[in-house]
């Protein structure tokens, strides 16, 4: 089951919605207030032309907030994770919905780079005091920023 078409099937806010390449928002300049994003950023190969696209449609004051998942730094909490997470996750996963994309989700983490050089690349980007949050033990992290 698509978890994505079954929450949208279920909206009844009457929100516009649309399909778009999170890459080229089709968006004008400095238009946008703020912008979330959740546990999207291990699926993107270009993370510094994501964060470049996010500055470019955020106004200067806005702010952003990108939620995903982390690689705890306690060695106990990150043990137990790469066993639930690595292991029994994508088996249960498997037997629920589509087996390859639960053998990806753990790998996917992988893909991320380090929290300081997340930082880095918002404030390369445009977007003042940003900052890295563990949550969860190190299971998520947020990152928040101001556009310049």
């Amino acid at each position: 089951m698509d978890l994505s078409f079954g929450m949208l099937s279920a909206d009844r806010s009457g929100a516009p919605r649309t399909q778009v390449d999170i890459l080229r928002l089709p968006i004008p300049n400095m238009c946008v207030d703020g912008i979330t994003c959740g546990f999207a950023l291990r699926n993107l190969e270009n993370l510094q032309m994501f964060f470049t696209e996010l500055a470019r449609v955020t106004r200067h004051g806005g702010r952003i907030a990108l939620l995903d998942v982390s690689v705890p730094t306690n060695r106990l909490i990150r043990f137990g994770n790469s066993i639930y997470f690595g292991r029994i996750v994508p088996i249960i996963g498997g037997l629920f919905s589509n087996r390859a994309a639960y053998r990806y989700l753990p790998k996917s983490v992988a893909y991320l780079p380090e929290p300081g050089q997340l930082v880095e690349m918002l404030k390369q980007s445009g977007f003042a005091d940003a900052k890295q949050t563990q949550l969860s033990g190190g299971l998520t992290q947020l990152l928040v920023a101001t556009r310049n």
